[in-house]
């Protein structure tokens, strides 16, 4: 054999072993990746569980198994994926707001009254309760009362839902009589704890949460009487909340 042979040879075996070499790696990735969305596909299932079974079984049956039987999995991803059943309360509690939000999000951004936003808390209200988010939400209240972590977490998916009512309230009061008296950021929270006591208190009283909604709605309009009066108006209505304040 010639060395120009040989030379070919093993320039066409290395070309075979580099092509083998990518094939391999290519494998590999596919199975890493692979093994990474099955991962993740099963904490979402772990997730999604733990919603469902607070919302449907209540805090007192919902545990490492009855969270794997709903979720379809086994028991023990509870623990290997999130350490405990109050860790996975915890994220699921994190991961439910998060999907809650986005849902809206693209809506709260086109409010641009306050009527608008009573509006939206009216629809918002009859869609989660019709998908079990009212009675998901009581259960997380309750079960926070008692443990910390999960206290921590429930506040923290109640934040999202206050950032996005700060946001629409900032907008909708700017050039408004009252804005400069109000406190935007507490107001926020004023609002997202009525939205949640009126959530809650129709469980035991539909009609009275059916009037603290009209109620509200008093308080929009009056709002949009404000914002419709002429500029003296206006500047009396500022003195006189000036001189409310000082005083």
């Amino acid at each position: 054999m010639s060395a120009d042979t040989g030379r070919q040879g093993v320039g066409q075996e290395s070309k075979h072993d580099t092509k083998q070499d990518a094939q391999h790696d290519t494998r590999q990735n596919a199975q890493h990746d692979t093994k990474h969305d099955t991962k993740q596909d099963t904490k979402v299932k772990l997730l999604e569980g733990a919603l469902r079974t607070l919302a449907e079984q209540g805090i007192a049956k919902t545990s490492a198994r009855s969270i794997a039987a709903t979720a379809g999995v086994n028991q023990a991803l509870v623990f290997y994926h999130f350490g405990s059943v109050d860790e996975l309360l915890a994220a699921a509690c994190r991961h439910g707001a998060e999907q809650r939000v986005a849902r809206y999000r693209s809506r709260l951004e086109g409010i641009g009254s306050l009527a608008e936003l009573l509006a939206f808390g009216r629809d918002m209200h009859v869609k989660e309760r019709e998908a079990g988010q009212v009675a998901f939400l009581g259960q997380l209240l309750a079960a926070a009362q008692t443990q910390p972590r999960l206290a921590l977490a429930t506040a923290a998916g109640l934040r999202l839902w206050t950032d996005e009512i700060e946001k629409v309230l900032g907008r909708v009061l700017e050039g408004s009589p009252v804005a400069e008296f109000t406190d935007t950021v507490g107001l926020a929270r004023a609002v997202s704890a009525s939205f949640v006591g009126i959530e809650l208190y129709e469980g035991v009283d539909e009609e009275g949460a059916a009037c603290a909604f009209d109620a509200l709605d008093q308080l929009a309009v009056l709002a949009t009487v404000f914002d419709e009066l002429g500029p003296l108006a206006q500047r009396a209505i500022r003195h006189r909340l000036r001189r409310t304040a000082r005083s």
